[in-house]
């Protein structure tokens, strides 16, 4: 996670470069308006997320080969959708904007598509469910508040959306009921690692860093 922080951070440095800081607010603070600073912001996160879930496709390969001879191929997906869900909570957090949960996710998506992901366009689709998904959370308090509360509940949503998308695309609704509530938890406890435990060092390092004030 260290060394995603940094990168994160290097990039993040870059847009600071041409914008200039926020204006310190509290947690509680509320939606932003939509700026040309928020646009490169939401870019830079898209880059950086997008790689990753690039990445992540390779990951997903070799875990599935793995989790296969003890038959909890399943979970391979589950295990890492925290990962392949990061962008929008991440970016609905720091941007503080109506709609910018969705747009970080989707775009982060899309980068992925271009960089030649195994999923090819189907990319296209998860990472518009995906952002449905974290923008609901923050919809869900209204866009008046930025803290555990309103990051929580686009976790929650998230994997509520994603979960039920699953069912109906990747035949999770053909699976027992307790590998259905295994399978829901693991991709809730990645969710809530990769979404929200990464999304708030993030935050308390670019805070640390006076990249710009949060």
């Amino acid at each position: 996670m260290t060394a995603l922080t940094k990168l994160f951070h290097k990039l993040l440095l870059l847009e600071v470069f041409f914008m200039e800081n926020k204006t310190q607010t509290s947690n509680h603070q509320h939606q932003s308006k939509w700026t040309l600073r928020n646009i490169i912001l939401i870019a830079l996160i898209a880059i950086f997320c997008g790689i990753i879930f690039w990445g992540i496709g390779f990951l997903y390969t070799a875990l599935t080969v793995a989790l296969t001879p003890i038959g909890a191929a399943p979970f391979a997906n589950d295990i890492l959708m925290g990962l392949w869900c990061m962008a929008g909570p991440l970016t609905g957090f720091l941007i503080r904007t109506a709609g910018s949960a969705f747009l970080g996710e989707f775009l982060g998506a899309a980068v992925e598509v271009f960089l030649g992901g195994q999923w090819g366009a189907g990319a296209f689709i998860s990472g518009l469910v995906q952002g449905v998904g974290s923008e609901l959370g923050f919809t869900l308090t209204g866009y008046k508040r930025y803290d555990w509360v309103s990051l929580n509940a686009s976790i929650l949503t998230t994997v509520i959306v994603t979960f039920a998308w699953d069912m109906y695309k990747n035949g999770y609704n053909k699976f027992a009921l307790p590998l259905l509530i295994g399978l829901f938890v693991t991709r809730y406890i990645s969710t809530f690692i990769f979404g929200g435990i990464l999304t708030k060092m993030i935050v308390k390092l670019l805070d640390r860093s006076n990249a710009f004030s949060l």
